[in-house]
């Protein structure tokens, strides 16, 4: 069975510019540079990495909300990226996003109501304006708002009420993808397993499609079937959330999962190992493997051949010439098992 969404060899570099009157192209951030994955029917596959790895610029690629240097995104078969008009609505009836910031993506001079049922009269699908109120109600009472506050303007509500809005406008075209980008990091902490769960409820209910997008390897575990691990506009490591959690292959992984606070220091090991320095700048990434300038492992070879995604041995895929063994990941204690 193929995949609902296979991506290949993505690429988004934003073009930096000088000059005054006449702007002159003097090189490029490479934000996103040849990332491929698939994402399977049904299930939840997560995007994990530092800020400014490319995670969220890879969900507004999907999304057809930037457009692609190059590469191809395909939705059940169909490569979306270069549709336009009527083709790209369609596509977007069947793939909708959840934003990071609940405060930013609701129009605050529109009531809850109005800002549900927008899909609705985008799509015009529904001209009646009871049968329209009728489903924005069952959608708000399905994300857990009171259908009551129909009238309401998003002020009245709190951040997590606000981003259980965003959800219901996500769900208003029974989409078949979800794309959440950093849906709780705006939120309290109290408040963020309710919309976990929420999100996670609906996607067994609905049999939704989520990719999920996240720098908190937590709540990434809780969440996602697969999980994507993304260093400076490429994807280093992927694979099934269980064995990247018990035995990740890739250096930066293993540092990322180290990093992860635990209420008992004594699951850490004896040799904890945290990145050291600051991520390269996108617009002069370092050859070859581009972890190699931060990496504990580091040999010759890794400044000098870029390594190939291929299999790690322990149920995930890596691009890494010199892979962490069993030995490593007990030492510096990131196994979750």
């Amino acid at each position: 069975m193929s995949p609902l969404i296979e991506v290949r060899d993505l690429t988004k570099h934003f073009p930096i510019t000088r000059g005054i009157l006449v702007q002159h192209k003097v090189g490029a951030v490479k934000a996103v540079d040849g990332v491929s994955f698939d994402v399977n029917s049904g299930e939840t596959l997560g995007i994990v990495g530092e800020s400014g790895c490319g995670k969220s610029t890879t969900a507004r690629l999907m999304m057809r909300l930037l457009d692609s240097t190059s590469g191809e995104i395909r939705f059940e078969g169909q490569d979306i990226t270069a549709l336009e008009g009527s083709d790209l609505k369609a596509v977007r009836r069947e793939m909708q996003m959840i934003f990071q910031d609940p405060f930013s993506s609701v129009n605050p001079r529109k009531t809850v109501g109005s800002i549900i049922g927008e899909p609705f009269a985008i799509h015009k699908l529904y001209k009646g304006t009871g049968e329209r109120k009728r489903e924005v109600q069952d959608l708000m009472e399905l994300v857990g708002l009171n259908p009551e506050h129909y009238n309401r303007y998003p002020h009245e509500f709190s951040g997590g009420q606000r981003q259980r809005i965003g959800v219901a406008r996500a769900l208003a075209l029974k989409p078949k993808v979800l794309i959440a980008d950093e849906p709780v990091s705006a939120l309290d902490v109290s408040i963020q397993a309710q919309v976990l769960n929420l999100l996670r409820d609906l996607q067994r209910t609905l049999g939704l499609t989520v990719v999920f997008i996240a720098h908190d390897l937590s709540v990434v575990r809780h969440m996602c079937d697969r999980v994507a691990v993304m260093y400076l506009g490429k994807i280093v490591e992927v694979g099934k959330s269980d064995a990247l959690y018990d035995f990740p292959r890739h250096p930066y992984t293993g540092a990322l999962l180290a990093a992860v606070p635990v209420v008992d220091p004594s699951r850490h090991g004896t040799k904890r190992r945290l990145l050291t320095g600051d991520v390269p700048s996108p617009a002069n990434p370092p050859v070859a493997c581009r972890f190699h300038t931060r990496c504990p492992k580091a040999q010759e070879d890794c400044s000098q051949v870029e390594p190939p995604l291929q299999e790690g041995g322990s149920g995930t895929v890596v691009a890494c010439h010199h892979k962490m063994t069993r030995e490593e990941v007990a030492e510096i204690g990131v196994s979750w098992g």
